[in-house]
């Protein structure tokens, strides 16, 4: 059993375990908050519970990373960031790092390390067989990457008791520039859909800047998640749920996480292959949302529809069909690179600006900031991101147009109008005015002929509010 207790404005997790002697010990686990330290208690309990309890007891940083993975990494990772940290860890941590003890990591032992990891020949990830043929060293991005990962294992090492301080927590980091991603504005969009001649990357260019997908959200979507009905579509209530995305993951990884956030294994197409083709849980629970449709890109999914059923029909039990909304001719997921060429050969063949696949969904939140002033929360809705700042810290030059033609407004309706009522507010009143005349019993043609005149308009709302005022 553990218990938490609260000590110098932290929280403590504290429990007993019996060392390699035999000898019972008492453990202090520290943690910011009392969520956190909770979390830790049900933790232990259960590994206790189904004896599998390990001690956090690191020496050195290989040894902690170890830990930091078989205790954190299983249990909060995903199967794609597990692979990507296992191999920063496997790569470019354990070489340069692995054989100091942790009292001897400091912030300047990791600024120079920082500094030699960017001279450091880079190694390709699993999925890339080979470099460009001038050999590439580690990227500042790469550099962060482990950065975060360093960061985030000595948090853990200071919640065990193992070191007092978070060495990485003051360490300089080699500054990135990310390089500005390339998008269509809305006439290119429109345009490339009109040439696509590609029925089914027409339909994803169309979901893609309509919903504001991802590519694995898009490839993922099953026809259960799509609410396309004639009352729906009427009502203006079409819709997709996006309660998944199409990931091709490393085998090792699903195996080492227990198959965790997996939902389907699609069939495998190699005999030899490391990775497999999965339907997974998104990575953030702000990505499982509701998207509305516009009526054009419903009307599209209904006629895919038809013919996607008479496909299945015409080919019988040869369709593996997995209820997917995209899917190759005989029913099979469609893979990301797929689109990707697709959209590729689009762009050559009509010499469109070259963008990704990825650039739709900067589009679509660019045009949405946009065509609704910058409503970031409905925006955020659409796009899924985990938090609002995401969207304004990404697209503060389209919130920095909104805010200029705002001064523009202003100097119109207030300055140049000596005060005068915004627009809105303007016809907020009027409305209130004829309801009013109506409730009266006004006749409507007459009340027509007098709105008709300015100065009657002006001197009615002077007498409504002096009517309210006596109110």
């Amino acid at each position: 059993m553990a218990s938490v207790i609260s000590r110098n404005d932290k929280f403590c997790v504290v429990y007993s375990y019996f060392d390699k002697d035999g000898k019972r010990r008492q453990k202090w686990e520290t943690f910011k908050t009392l969520g956190e330290a909770n979390t830790r208690k049900i933790e232990i309990e259960y590994s206790q519970q189904v004896g599998n309890f390990v001690i956090p007891n690191c020496t050195t940083v290989s040894e902690l990373m170890k830990e930091y993975v078989s205790l954190y990494g299983k249990t909060k990772w995903s199967p794609s960031v597990y692979s990507s940290n296992t191999g920063l860890i496997n790569h470019y941590i354990e070489p340069y790092l692995g054989k100091l003890k942790l009292a001897e990591v400091t912030s300047h032992t990791l600024e120079r390390y920082y500094q030699k990891l960017l001279t450091t020949p880079a190694v390709p990830m699993i999925c890339v067989k080979k470099y460009s043929n001038e050999t590439r060293t580690v990227t500042t991005a790469t550099v962060r990457k482990i950065h975060n990962v360093l960061r985030s294992a000595f948090t853990q090492a200071m919640k065990w008791d193992l070191i007092e301080k978070n060495p990485a927590a003051y360490a300089t980091v080699p500054k990135h520039e990310a390089k500005e991603r390339k998008i269509w504005d809305a006439q290119t969009i429109f345009k490339a859909i009109e040439l696509c001649k590609d029925p089914r990357l027409k339909l994803c260019l169309n979901l893609a800047f309509s919903c504001t997908l991802r590519i694995g959200e898009l490839l993922a979507l099953t026809w259960d998640c799509v609410d396309i009905s004639d009352e729906s579509i009427q009502a203006g209530k079409a819709s997709i749920s996006i309660t998944k995305e199409l990931q091709r993951v490393s085998k090792k990884a699903m195996k080492a996480l227990d198959s965790k956030d997996i939902i389907t294994v699609f069939p495998d197409q190699g005999i030899h292959n490391r990775t497999a083709l999965v339907l997974k849980t998104p990575k953030t629970p702000t990505s499982i949302r509701k998207v509305f449709l516009p009526k054009t890109v419903a009307e599209m999914l209904v006629a895919w529809k038809m013919e996607q059923d008479a496909a299945i029909e015409a080919i019988g039990n040869e369709y593996a069909d997995f209820n997917l909304v995209i899917a190759t001719p005989v029913g099979l997921p469609c893979e990301s690179a797929q689109i990707r060429k697709a959209l590729k050969n689009l762009i050559e063949e009509n010499n469109l600006p070259p963008v990704v696949f990825h650039s739709l969904r900067h589009s679509s939140i660019t045009y949405k900031l946009k065509l609704n002033q910058g409503d970031i929360k409905s925006v955020q809705g659409d796009s899924g991101h985990a938090q609002a700042s995401m969207v304004t810290d990404q697209y503060s030059h389209i919130l920095d147009e909104n805010r200029q033609e705002n001064a523009k407004l202003l100097e119109k309706a207030f300055y140049n109008g000596r005060g005068a009522e915004p627009e809105a507010e303007v016809k907020r009143k009027q409305i209130a005015m004829v309801d009013q005349m109506n409730a009266m019993g006004f006749d409507p043609l007459q009340l027509a002929k007098v709105l008709s005149n300015p100065d009657m308009v002006k001197m009615l709302q002077i007498l409504a509010g002096s009517g309210a005022a006596a109110q």
